[in-house]
């Protein structure tokens, strides 16, 4: 009789890891940590001082059932912690708007309220890369933190965009303000068509997300809303086409500015 072959385990996806031993390391490397799962009732010895670290880290900290875990460990002994990585550290934002200035007198950051989709993210910046977008903004919250979907969705993009993570965007939006930048949200109840802004200064473009766009909080933050026209029987673009649009849109904007100098 033919012997059967053992089966083999499954591969973890490229940005979990799991193991007490494993998640520390990953945290003392410095390596970008977004979220950390913690099994309900493993709170003390050395979970107390990875989670200590993952806070200090800026990592979200959940504590789920075990359960949990084990369905995502796919076999791997997890210890009752699993992380979820960045394929790439992110920029603190001070750092950003430094590059930025650096790079520009006039900097164009975007930022993404509360996107959700790792593919729509992806292709966010591989367009932000493309018309060279001076960083991008995400809040550390109800948001697609960078992931392995998302850095092959960006083909490469992910590399060369620097990602700043934030807080509350609403304060974030009023400290950019006072550091000289014009807040453009792009919404569907917009006043202004989105070629009649000017999106050659400094700028803050805002896109909301998939679902919902743009919260009123930060819809109230924004200096203009603009609007895509939509001749159709659909009255939205899927936001990774919406952004791409927005951000063309300065390109030329700028580029025909230089060529006027």
């Amino acid at each position: 009789m033919e012997k059967r072959k053992p089966t083999e385990q499954a591969k973890l996806p490229e940005d979990v890891v799991v193991g007490r031993n494993a998640v520390t390391e990953a945290l003392k490397s410095g390596r970008a940590v977004n979220r950390l799962l913690v099994a309900e009732g493993d709170v003390q010895g050395s979970i107390r001082e990875i989670v200590r670290m993952a806070k200090e880290n800026g990592a979200i900290v959940e504590t789920v059932a075990r359960s949990k875990i084990e369905a995502i460990a796919r076999g791997y002994r997890h210890q009752g912690v699993l992380a979820y990585t960045s394929p790439v550290d992110y920029t603190p934002l001070d750092e950003l708007l430094a590059m930025a200035r650096a790079k520009s007198d006039a900097p164009f950051l975007l930022l993404l309220d509360e996107l959700e989709d790792p593919h729509n993210l992806g292709a966010i910046l591989r367009t932000a890369d493309a018309v060279g977008v001076d960083g991008v903004l995400i809040p550390r919250r109800r948001s697609c933190p960078l992931s392995a979907t998302v850095a092959k969705t960006s083909a490469g993009a992910v590399e060369y965009v620097p990602v700043a993570r934030i807080g509350n965007v609403a304060q974030t939006i009023e400290e950019l303000k006072r550091e000289g930048f014009w807040v453009i949200g792009a919404d569907m109840d917009g006043t202004a068509d989105y070629y009649d802004a000017d999106l050659t200064g400094s700028t803050v473009l805002v896109v909301g997300s998939e679902g919902r766009g743009i919260s009123r909080l930060v819809r109230e933050n924004c200096d203009v809303l603009v609007k895509i026209p939509m001749l159709g029987k659909i009255n939205s673009l899927n936001v990774s086409v919406a952004g791409a649009v927005l951000m063309y849109e300065s390109l030329r904007q700028r580029r025909k500015k230089e060529g006027e100098k």
